[in-house]
């Protein structure tokens, strides 16, 4: 399933790992963990139910849109490559250690708290491109209210993997886990910006791809 791919491609983020890092290293690792997984699934369900009523409100779905339903695909795999780019051409300089910076993120997670963590999990999981891209490809079909369901509650799933995961593994070895996302945790911050681009120049093929072959069978 195309949805699901994009969804899982989504999942990708170093950062909500890293943070489910931190919360799992934290005072109270189940609790806030669990806020945590509250806010991304939140923000996830309610991305999707908005997306999908506004482009069924559109008629894309339907037989005689098939054209339109496939530009908005080229359209959105476009978008995606061109987010690449601009994420692969951008200069980020070094940080400063006399002036060290901390993000909205970096200051909310700082402190864990439930309340914090769940509003955490809210902004990390703010609709991306390809999570976007997913829905749309649901929001699309033909399929009918009980199919269409069943997808977004799989893409919503697949989309905060990288929360729910580690946090199950942790229920059952929490040595084991925190062990081992640390040491991976470095290994993202090293490489989490290639990961990134990685993700939306996949993305961005498989929409291009699936719009081409849409319009040329159309």
């Amino acid at each position: 399933m195309q949805a699901a791919g994009l969804a899982l491609l989504a999942s990708l983020s170093p950062t909500a790992l890293l943070i489910v890092a931190v919360y799992l290293g934290s005072d109270r690792p189940r609790l806030i963990a669990a806020f945590y997984l509250a806010g991304a699934v939140v923000m996830s369900l309610l991305t999707g139910v908005v997306i999908l009523v506004a482009l069924r409100n559109a008629q894309l779905s339907h037989p005689a849109d098939r054209t339109p339903r496939y530009w908005v695909r080229l359209g959105l795999g476009i978008l995606l490559w061109l987010a690449a780019v601009f994420v692969a051409r951008r200069k980020t300089p070094p940080p400063d250690p006399a002036q060290p910076k901390q993000g909205l993120i970096s200051r909310m997670s700082a402190r864990p708290a439930p309340l914090s963590a769940f509003l955490v999990g809210v902004l990390i999981f703010a609709p991306g491109a390809t999570f976007l891209a997913a829905l749309q490809v649901i929001a699309t079909s033909k399929a009918n209210i009980e199919l269409t369901t069943v997808a977004v509650v799989v893409v919503v799933v697949l989309n905060v993997l990288l929360v729910w995961a580690p946090i199950v593994i942790f229920l059952v070895a929490p040595d084991l886990v925190t062990r081992y996302l640390n040491a991976f945790n470095g290994w993202l911050r090293a490489h989490g910006r290639t990961l990134f681009i990685g993700v939306l120049a996949i993305a961005g093929t498989i929409m291009v791809a699936n719009g081409i072959y849409g319009l040329a069978g159309g």
